[in-house]
């Protein structure tokens, strides 16, 4: 059929072609050696097909008003499965141990408890499931006064933790401003059995700021440990929307600096999200205050809104973008800088680099 007889039969279609702007394409002739060339290594029809993302300039994923932003593909994940994952989970509820890979519902669980290339890892969680504080982007249970602390949990931990064939650990906690102390005692204490039953083991503390309380931080960090992590969550400007009140950057920042005071040769580590709204030029002002202060070690990863309830997320920030906070954290001198959309701030805690880098400083005590 003719393109004549088409719009013979669609008289809206020739109405709306006959108002269309006249468009000269430039002839092929036309175009110069130089040109014609380029056009003939260039991709072809089936290259597109495959990728219709190709010749495409990357870009964030913003949320617009009142949308809820689609998952793009390099978020998505596997659903976990396997032999590791099954052994450590029945491990932890059978000794009634918790982990913050489950409560936050992390992304990576699959890959980090799946024991890739044997290195299968978990970040405990202790002092309970119960958080005292109700951040608007974590989904752990909260409450004003979660049951006491588990007696038995420093032992249980470190005899979990002993059976599993690892050399470095993660350990966090719920915020428990119900306790005189925020639980550093009992924090200190798991560390304690964990080296006492494992000497070799090397463990990662993710604390709370304790309310400030600097006395309580050097309680843990005389614990034996060897890394100090405490995150600062977000940028300054979205400490307001992101965090509960009763925290807040300047007091974060506090808790990372004394550590240094405390104990210099400590390693120190943070973790920032982003997906909220905030600028490059906000994340760099927070990577800069970090390493005024010393600290050694950052990672950046993507904020993913666990139920409906949390804080929605604003931008999917693109891998390429990663990668540059990635060198420039390198630039401005972090001993160590994870960054990417699925990092989290225990992701491959364990991995080569950051164990070296422990046991060098160690060494140079």
């Amino acid at each position: 059929m003719s393109t004549s007889h088409i719009l013979q039969l669609c008289p809206t279609l020739s109405h709306r072609l006959r108002h269309l702007p006249i468009v000269v394409q430039r002839s092929a002739s036309s175009l110069t050696k130089k040109q014609k060339l380029h056009l003939a290594d260039g991709p072809g029809l089936g290259d597109f097909i495959e990728n219709p993302d190709l010749g495409k300039t990357p870009a964030n994923i913003v949320k617009k008003k009142g949308e809820r932003l689609r998952l793009p593909r390099w978020l998505k994940t596997d659903i976990p499965i396997g032999k590791s994952y099954t052994n450590i989970k029945s491990q932890l509820r059978n000794l009634e141990l918790h982990t913050v890979c489950e409560e936050a519902k992390c992304p990576n669980i699959g890959e980090c408890w799946g024991g890739e290339k044997g290195t299968a890892t978990a970040t405990i969680m202790v002092l309970g499931d119960t958080c005292t504080r109700g951040c608007r982007f974590c989904s752990v249970k909260t409450s004003r006064k979660p049951p006491p602390p588990d007696p038995d949990e420093p032992v249980n931990t470190a005899t979990a933790i002993a059976s599993w064939n690892l050399d470095y650990i993660v350990m966090t906690s719920v915020d428990r401003d119900d306790l005189p102390d925020g639980g550093a005692a009992h924090f200190a204490e798991c560390v304690r059995q964990i080296k006492l039953k494992k000497p070799s083991m090397l463990v990662e503390c993710l604390t709370p700021d304790f309310r400030g309380d600097l006395k309580a931080v050097e309680v843990v960090a005389d614990s034996g440990l060897d890394v100090y992590a405490h995150n600062v969550e977000t940028v300054k400007e979205f400490q307001w929307l992101v965090r509960d009140p009763r925290a807040n950057y300047d007091q974060s920042l506090a808790v990372l600096e004394h550590v240094k005071k405390f104990k210099p040769k400590l390693v120190t580590k943070t973790s920032i999200m982003v997906g909220f709204g905030e600028t490059d030029d906000q994340i760099q002002q927070t990577m800069k205050d970090l390493r005024d202060i010393g600290v050694d070690c950052l990672t950046l990863g993507q904020y993913m809104q666990p139920t409906k309830r949390h804080i929605r997320v604003k931008e999917y920030v693109h891998p390429d973008k990663f990668k540059y906070w990635q060198e420039l954290g390198e630039k401005m001198g972090f001993a160590y800088t994870a960054s990417g959309p699925l990092v989290r701030s225990s992701y491959k805690a364990g991995e080569f680099f950051l164990k070296n880098l422990v046991k060098k400083k160690a060494e140079s005590v």
